[in-house]
């Protein structure tokens, strides 16, 4: 395993695969992460805790940690700069960003709404804004975009959350119109359930293992969704646990 520093000096194959995850925390990010990096490819991990980020790269070989906010405008630019000159330019690039107030039109507040836009929405098109040359240099590559059912659905208490999440979902099919041609295949992945993560089980203690979604499962969907052959791709994959009422 090397950190962006020990990786940047070193000459970099014309072959490597890089694979950038952003919102790389415990649970989906980790589980995408560890998946591409057995698979061979050099994986960035991007997310705003500085710290838990570098004790997640110190977990997975082949990874490296870069502090990113996704609500700072500035930010993707310079840190896909330092993932290019450090491990290689991506082909692959995971956006698991996402946040957002769980609050009715009543209650919610307009820092509330403008924040999970700012996540959801904006940050998805700044990142893929500064993943394109890389993709299109190479001649294609894989985007994918981790959704949720408020993509589709706005529930009561769902204001901020879900009109953000509808935005990025439509967001992610004009990428996939517009880029196809190019060789870029934008997917978008609806995970219709409770992910199984240490602060979820202790919430909902009484549930059995089946009730959540699997990280390792959610992980190895999108791994597929970026080997699928051009003439046979996918936009929208819903995951849910067979259980799920849908």
């Amino acid at each position: 395993m090397e950190s962006a520093g020990g990786v940047a000096g070193k000459e970099i194959a014309m072959n490597n695969k890089v694979c950038v995850v952003v919102g790389a925390g415990p649970g989906n990010g980790a589980a995408i992460a560890a998946r591409f990096a057995a698979a061979g490819y050099r994986v960035a991990l991007c997310a705003r805790d500085e710290q838990r980020l570098a004790a997640l790269a110190r977990e997975i070989d082949g990874a490296a940690a870069y502090p990113y906010d996704v609500r700072d405008p500035a930010a993707a630019p310079r840190v896909f700069a330092e993932i290019r000159a450090a491990l290689g330019p991506p082909t692959v690039l995971v956006y698991n960003a996402g946040a957002g107030a769980f609050a009715s039109i009543d209650d919610t507040t307009m820092e509330a709404f403008q924040a999970a836009w700012e996540v959801n929405a904006r940050g998805l098109l700044l990142a893929t804004q500064a993943a394109l040359p890389d993709l299109r240099a190479a001649g294609g590559g894989s985007i994918v975009v981790i959704g949720a059912t408020a993509s589709l659905r706005g529930g009561a208490n769902f204001a901020p959350f879900a009109s953000a999440k509808a935005a990025q979902r439509s967001l992610a099919q004009s990428m996939a119109r517009h880029l196809g041609p190019e060789r870029i295949h934008v997917a978008y992945v609806i995970l219709d359930g409770v992910v199984h993560l240490e602060r979820t089980r202790q919430q909902m203690a009484d549930r059995p293992d089946d009730f959540f979604l699997e990280p390792a499962d959610i992980a190895e969907s999108v791994f597929f969704l970026t080997q699928q052959p051009s003439q046979a791709w996918t936009f929208e994959l819903d995951l849910r646990p067979f259980g799920e009422r849908w």
